[in-house]
């Protein structure tokens, strides 16, 4: 009965004080991780193309004199009609629409970036997510193995009682004493896997290599959050990754009609003033084409590629249409799969086994049962409360993926 009560204890314990909730950590990687850093000063850096872009090429201002005799400055101004001093300015002018392509282009980037720094949010998230969770069933299942190791030299301590007054077998307690060992080499594996979780989580907040965060000691999982159409709508609404895609499909064709419009010449607008002295000034304006005179080789080669360029973006889009929808699909069926073994467990499995370990126990301390018995008891109920706890965390973390997946927290 003692060893009953205890283990009821343990398994009904208080989350554990300190213990730090993953929503926590994930403001913090929002705020600290460098590669969502990165991906927001890259939409910051993109941001400010379009108005350049968009705008004039700088006008050219040139200054400059003719002279005669002497080759210095005014030499034979207001004598010879060719001796002057002047200004140019001019000022290139591309082929009407390019501008506007061109800062409608610029747009398109900056708007790509943008939903992959979103994307880049949601992935950090999720890995945050994943490891946390992992992390998570690795310390429980380190709690798990400790419980386990007391029940069982409870259970050594009886057993060896009994061999000494002859009613027990030697290798009852060598079965025992095996499955100790068995237990320790868990708990490295277990202990192992949460030191690989808490270095994951430190690098992905950028915090220093060496520190350690508190999980609950248990951790519920609710139902299913959406039915898998709704999921996949969402994906379709809200997926960043679908965004910028769908944004590379826009920016791509804008880019081939630029290329169209190198068929039409740019052209460059001039006009001077030149001072005679006391003859009267001299003003000039000129405009000045740019042929495209090879458009053969040139600008019909420079839309195919463009044309090309967007025939692959929106196979490109397609293709992660298809991608996205093929992985909710299957952290869907994960997640269904792992809610429905985690009911069987709880409602079903482990109850039994439980009480058939409890029987087992009560008839061995009364000196009626076997020892063989209550051990095979005894390892089922540690076998299904691994079991149903590793399914916790893969709905935990089949969720995260969902997340990602959707661009929709679940």
């Amino acid at each position: 009965m003692e060893m009953k009560v205890r283990y009821w204890i343990w398994l009904w314990l208080a989350p554990l004080a300190g213990a730090q909730p993953v929503s926590s950590l994930v403001e913090e990687a929002l705020r600290n991780n460098r590669e969502i850093l990165a991906a927001q000063k890259k939409v910051e850096a993109l941001r400010q193309r379009p108005a350049q872009e968009s705008s004039l090429p700088d006008p050219t201002v040139g200054l400059g004199w003719a002279s005669n005799g002497p080759p210095w400055p005014g030499a034979g101004l207001g004598v010879n009609p060719t001796s002057n001093l002047g200004v140019m300015v001019s000022q290139e002018v591309p082929a009407p629409g390019k501008l506007k392509l061109r800062g409608e282009i610029a747009d398109e980037e900056a708007a790509a970036a943008f939903n992959e720094y979103l994307a880049t949010r949601l992935k950090v998230v999720s890995q945050l997510k994943q490891a946390y969770h992992e992390m998570h069933h690795a310390a429980v299942a380190i709690g798990f193995v400790d419980r386990y190791q007391e029940l069982l030299n409870d259970m050594l301590q009886i057993s060896e009682a009994r061999y000494a007054a002859g009613r027990g077998a030697q290798q009852d307690i060598l079965r025992g004493q095996t499955q100790l060992a068995i237990f320790a080499t868990q708990r490295v594996r277990f202990e192992q896997e949460r030191e690989a979780k808490q270095i994951e989580i430190d690098a992905l907040l950028n915090r220093p290599q060496g520190g350690r965060i508190e999980v609950p000691s248990d951790m519920t999982a609710g139902p299913m959050p959406a039915p898998l159409e709704d999921m996949l709508a969402q994906a379709r609404a809200n997926s960043p990754v679908v965004e910028r895609d769908k944004e590379a499909v826009k920016g791509s064709e804008l880019s081939a009609s630029l290329a169209r419009k190198d068929y039409a010449p740019d052209y460059t607008v001039s006009g001077g003033y030149f001072n005679q002295g006391a003859m009267p000034p001299m003003w000039q304006a000129r405009v000045d084409f740019k042929l495209p005179a090879y458009f053969w080789r040139k600008q019909r080669a420079a839309v195919n590629e463009q044309e090309a360029s967007a025939s692959q973006a929106r196979h490109e889009y397609a293709e992660t249409l298809v991608e996205v929808e093929a992985g909710i699909r299957e952290q869907y069926s994960v997640a269904e799969a792992s809610r429905k073994l985690m009911d069987l467990y709880e409602k079903s499995v482990i109850p039994e086994a439980r009480l058939a370990y409890e029987s087992a126990l009560a008839g061995y301390q009364a000196g009626r049962g076997d020892f063989i018995a209550l051990f095979t008891s005894f390892t089922s109920v540690v076998d299904y409360e691994l079991m149903d706890h590793e399914e916790i965390m893969r709905f935990h973390v089949a969720l995260a993926k969902l997340e990602e997946l959707t661009g929709v927290e679940q």
